[in-house]
């Protein structure tokens, strides 16, 4: 299956480059390119692609803006949000979150790092950097008045108990191997439980249940560790 890819950004030069790089993919290919965010909107209606490389900060209508718009609207639900930017910042990371992105990178990663990026939004994962800690996770996602609420702690109810413990541990940020190796089970099996709780919850992919999990009271916000 080849991943189609949505390029929006401001600077022509990058787009090309980003356009090169993806192409020169064979499982990838890039469907279309926007100069800001009411035309990434646009597009992606048009073309439906798997993954929109999102930059934040474009003239007009911003990333961000944009990426709530495509991941509000239930036609695009297989449509995943990636954002890159210069800009990363803790609120960033949190607004970006919260709009619903599935990832999060800084423009200075490296080619095969976007490459596989891409890849891992596009199958329903999330990708945070080195940048989105569970500290700035907790600060912001928990904080009361930021964003649309997604779930409560009645939300949960059907939640198996075994799938609200991988749940926990998504949300601190750990990998499926490394809960498995906490739990005892097989990655696969996680997997599993991940999937069950997102379809449950109707969280469109594992950055979502991230934010599910501290707005429903399952896992505790950190207190702040500046100063």
């Amino acid at each position: 299956m080849t991943i189609r890819v949505l390029l929006a950004d401001d600077q022509a030069l990058l787009r090309a480059t980003f356009r090169i790089l993806v192409d020169s993919c064979e499982d990838m290919e890039v469907v279309a390119e926007a100069t800001d965010g009411a035309e990434a909107v646009d597009l992606t209606r048009i073309h439906r692609p798997d993954v929109v490389l999102m930059d934040i900060r474009m003239p007009g209508t911003d990333g961000l803006t944009a990426t709530s718009v495509i991941c509000a609207d239930a036609e695009l639900r297989e449509t995943r949000v990636l954002i890159l930017t210069t800009f990363e910042i803790d609120e960033y990371v949190a607004q970006a979150l919260r709009a619903g992105a599935s990832g999060f990178l800084g423009k200075d990663v490296t080619a095969e790092a976007l490459l596989a990026g891409i890849r891992t939004v596009a199958a329903g994962d999330s990708l945070l950097s080195p940048g989105a800690t569970r500290t700035v996770i907790t600060r912001f996602l928990a904080a009361p008045g930021l964003g649309t609420r997604l779930a409560s702690a009645d939300s949960l109810t059907g939640l198996t108990t075994r799938e609200r413990e991988v749940m926990a541990w998504v949300a601190e940020g750990h990998s499926n191997e490394e809960i498995a190796e906490k739990l005892y089970v097989s990655p696969l099996t996680v997997r599993t439980h991940v999937h069950r709780a997102m379809t449950k919850l109707g969280a469109r992919d594992r950055a979502q249940l991230v934010v599910m999990a501290y707005q429903s009271g399952l896992v505790q916000p950190l207190p702040s560790e500046e100063g």
